[in-house]
């Protein structure tokens, strides 16, 4: 048997939720069992964290030290962009395969942009903006009334100044 984990060790556990809702307590026991916690209480706790995502899934750490559970949410570029498309939220049982055609503005997506920086490989602001605009295409809606691509290739033109942020 192993030995017991130090509960004064801050232990990191990060995992895919949906956004709301109480994570399943049989897929949480076996990640947080062995550090002293209750399942429920951790999917409690990550459903009262992400209530602001309803409906989506979203990737969240917890953080266990002396037993005392921290959730925090950390949002992927796609949620964001979900998000900033205003969509209400949806009912994963009843709605399969939504299509996300909306209309973002490039604003939108340098905010976006910010708050993905430190998780881009991008040497400069311009290349994680056009990182964000690379999800957008892939998602199927729309900047500025425009596809992604020609974003995209304005920015490589320099038809579009990016800031250096």
């Amino acid at each position: 048997m192993p030995p017991k984990a130090d509960p004064s060790v801050p232990v990191d556990i990060i995992m895919r939720a949906v956004g709301g809702e109480a994570g399943n307590a049989a897929s949480l026991a076996p990640k947080v069992g062995p550090l002293g916690l209750s399942p429920k209480k951790v999917g409690d706790d990550i459903a009262k964290a992400t209530q602001d995502w309803k409906g989506m899934k979203i990737t969240v750490k917890v953080t266990v030290q002396n037993r005392q559970t921290k959730v925090e949410v950390v949002p992927t570029s796609t949620a964001l962009i979900i998000k900033a498309l205003g969509e209400p939220p949806r009912d994963r049982k009843k709605e399969k395969n939504i299509k996300h055609n909306g209309n973002i503005t490039f604003d939108d997506i340098k905010r976006i942009a910010r708050v993905m920086r430190p998780k881009s490989l991008a040497r400069t602001f311009a290349g994680t903006c056009k990182e964000i605009l690379g999800c957008a295409r892939a998602i199927g809606c729309t900047v500025d009334h425009e596809a992604p691509q020609t974003i995209i290739e304005k920015i490589n033109s320099g038809d579009i100044k990016v800031p250096d942020e």
